[in-house]
C-alpha cells in the first residue's frame, strides 16, 4: 500500500501508555500511518495544522486543554482533519458539546479493534460514527416536546437523509440528485426542523432511532 493511499491520523491523550498503545495497534494494521501524538487540546490544534492528518482522534477530559475546545478551534480554523472522539466518557455533558463542536463521530474506549478501524475509515470519509450508547444518548437530548415528530419527510427529504447518513457532502448530494447545493441545504434546514434537531449528526440518529432510515 501507497502513502498516499493510508489513512493519517493524529493520536491526542494525555496518558503515553494509551497513545502508545494505539500507534502500534494503528500501525500494524497496514492501512493507518501515525503521524503524531500530543497530550492535550492545545498541542491537538497546533500539530494538526501542521500535519494536516486525516482523522485526529481525540480524548475529552485532558489537563492543559480540552477536547471540546480544541475540537470547537478546528472548526474555526477550517482544518480538513475530521475528528473522531475516542473516551471513556458517555455522558450528556461530554457528548453533545464535542458532537456540537463539529466532531464527526464519537467511540468509547472499550470498541472491539476492528470497531475502531472501521471508524476511523469511516471517519476519514467523512461518514458520521457513534458507538450505540452514545447514539441512544444522543436521540434522547435532541427529543423536544415541541418537535413536530410525526411530521413525515417528503420522499426528496428522505433522500437527502438517507445520502447524509453516507456521509455524501451537500455538494455530491446536489450532484446525485441534480439539485443545486442551496436546495439541499433548504431541504436539510426542512429535515432538522420536522425531526427536532439541529445538525446532520443528530438528523442520522433520530432517523435511524424513528425508523426513517435503515
Amino acid at each position: 500500500m501507497t502513502s498516499d493511499s493510508l489513512i493519517s491520523l493524529l493520536i491526542v491523550d494525555d496518558h503515553p501508555v494509551v497513545r502508545d498503545g494505539l500507534r502500534g495497534m494503528f500501525e500494524s494494521a497496514g492501512d493507518f500511518t501515525v503521524l503524531g501524538e500530543a497530550s492535550n487540546g492545545v498541542e491537538a490544534v497546533e500539530l494538526t495544522a501542521r500535519l494536516d492528518p486525516d482523522v485526529v482522534l481525540m480524548d475529552l477530559r485532558m489537563p492543559g486543554g480540552n477536547g471540546v475546545d480544541a475540537i470547537k478551534e478546528l472548526a474555526h480554523r477550517g482544518a480538513r482533519s475530521r475528528v473522531l472522539v475516542l473516551t471513556t466518557y458517555d455522558t450528556d455533558s461530554d457528548t453533545l458539546p464535542a458532537i456540537e463542536a463539529g466532531a464527526t463521530g464519537y467511540l468509547l474506549k472499550d470498541a472491539p479493534r476492528e470497531e475502531l478501524f472501521t471508524a476511523v475509515r469511516a471517519a476519514a470519509d467523512g461518514r458520521t460514527v457513534l458507538s450505540p450508547a452514545v447514539a441512544s444518548r444522543l436521540v434522547t437530548a435532541v427529543r423536544t416536546p415541541a418537535a413536530p415528530a410525526d411530521e413525515p419527510l417528503s420522499a426528496r427529504e428522505r433522500e437527502v437523509l438517507a445520502l447524509v447518513a453516507k456521509g455524501t457532502s451537500n455538494k455530491e448530494i446536489a450532484r446525485v440528485l441534480f439539485i443545486s447545493e442551496a436546495t439541499v441545504k433548504t431541504h436539510l434546514t426542512h429535515v432538522y426542523g420536522k425531526l427536532g434537531v439541529k445538525d446532520r449528526a443528530a438528523a442520522v440518529a433520530v432517523a435511524y432511532d424513528r425508523k426513517i432510515l435503515g
